[in-house]
């Protein structure tokens, strides 16, 4: 049986999600895995459809993690590259994601100090390539299997518009939120769901960007969804909604909510830049072309002038917005049927398959 030593973070985030899939792909196969959880006690509340086999297996991997480690065993990381350092055994190799566009010396070193990277995006692998990183390959995400259609009637005589992914510059959350109240403002026949939550931004701080990018004005189309605490919530907000706008964001490493959106049928706006480019063609989306780039700093996740996470993210037109707007209502109650093909050309399967191969 293959050994394999997994550093990864078990918890509620896009990355917790992504970390869960591979480790199930891992238990499917029958390996043996060294659970190193990047913070413990570990949160595994967002996940309310885990097999009693899996999360047991899971436990024995976190319990007996120093009993399976062994020096020559090969570790995976599932991580952020500037906290990624670390090596857990002689052989590390490090699946990330990246959101910008210029790599920074120290982030080369660290990429370099790997066996290799798997980047989630293409056009991450392009840009550290074009930097003279070469131990690296892109291998793409896949779908959940925790979501599905519910095949119910939600909003039947309005448009659903729906926003998630946590509240940030670098996803245009706000920029989105005002163009869409300038647009649809108390129209009755179209609704906005916002699950904007980031518990990076305490809720003072979040109202009050909330309030500045509407104007101090109420809407009553509008409406702010608090914390999803698990996947059969996020399961639920999707399939309620006809037209996703996370795909606006402006640098991305895969944007799950997206994607996962698309997969269930519905029609994302999604800028074509980054990671989408990877799953999202005129086909399966509303596709908005960039017009251009600005810097990413915000002061709180990305920090001009640190030594990581610097570079620009890819800008739309208010314009172009409108455009795709337009495009979106015109097929909103209409099944995606390509972006239900998703799902069978993106699997975890196929990622962790990738992945090993590459290990062993």
């Amino acid at each position: 049986m293959n050994k394999l030593i997994a550093r990864v973070p078990i918890n509620t985030t896009s990355i917790g999600n992504v970390s869960i899939n591979f480790l199930k792909e891992f238990f499917n196969k029958g390996l043996e895995v060294a659970v190193f959880p990047h913070q413990e006690p570990i949160d595994l509340s967002a996940f309310d459809k885990l097999p009693s086999d899996f999360i047991a297996w899971l436990k024995d991997g976190i319990d007996n993690r120093y009993r399976i480690i062994e020096k020559n065993i090969p570790t995976l990381q599932v991580w952020n590259i500037d906290r990624s350092v670390e090596r857990y055994s002689s052989r590390s190799f490090l699946y990330t994601f990246y959101e910008l566009d210029s790599p920074t010396g120290e982030e080369l070193n660290i990429c370099k100090s790997h066996d290799k990277v798997f980047f989630s995006s293409s056009d991450a692998l392009r840009v550290f390539r074009s930097s003279g990183l070469e131990n690296a390959s892109y291998i793409p995400l896949g779908f959940d299997k925790d979501f599905f259609q519910t095949n119910k009637n939600y909003l039947k005589d309005s448009i659903h518009f729906g926003l998630m992914g946590k509240m940030e510059k670098r996803k245009h959350t706000l920029k989105v939120l005002k163009l869409w109240a300038e647009r649809f403002g108390n129209k009755r026949e179209y609704e906005l769901s916002c699950a904007i939550t980031n518990k990076f931004i305490n809720i003072e701080d979040t109202n009050k960007a909330i309030s500045e990018a509407l104007e101090g004005k109420y809407y009553e189309n509008i409406n702010f969804i608090p914390f999803m605490g698990s996947n059969s919530e996020v399961n639920e907000f999707m399939n309620a909604i006809d037209i996703d706008l996370t795909g606006l964001s402006g640098g991305e490493g895969w944007n799950l909510p997206a994607f996962n959106a698309t997969c269930l049928g519905k029609w994302s706006c999604v800028l074509n830049a980054t990671s989408h480019k990877d799953w999202a063609t005129s086909e399966n989306s509303i596709q908005v072309e960039a017009t251009g780039k600005e810097p990413a700093y915000d002061g709180i996740f990305f920090v001009k002038g640190v030594k990581v996470n610097q570079g620009n993210i890819n800008t739309f037109s208010d314009q172009d917005f409108s455009n795709a707007m337009d495009r979106a209502i015109s097929i909103s109650k209409k099944e995606n049927t390509k972006g239900i093909e998703l799902k069978e050309k993106f699997t975890y399967k196929k990622s962790v398959d990738n992945i090993l191969s590459n290990i062993y």
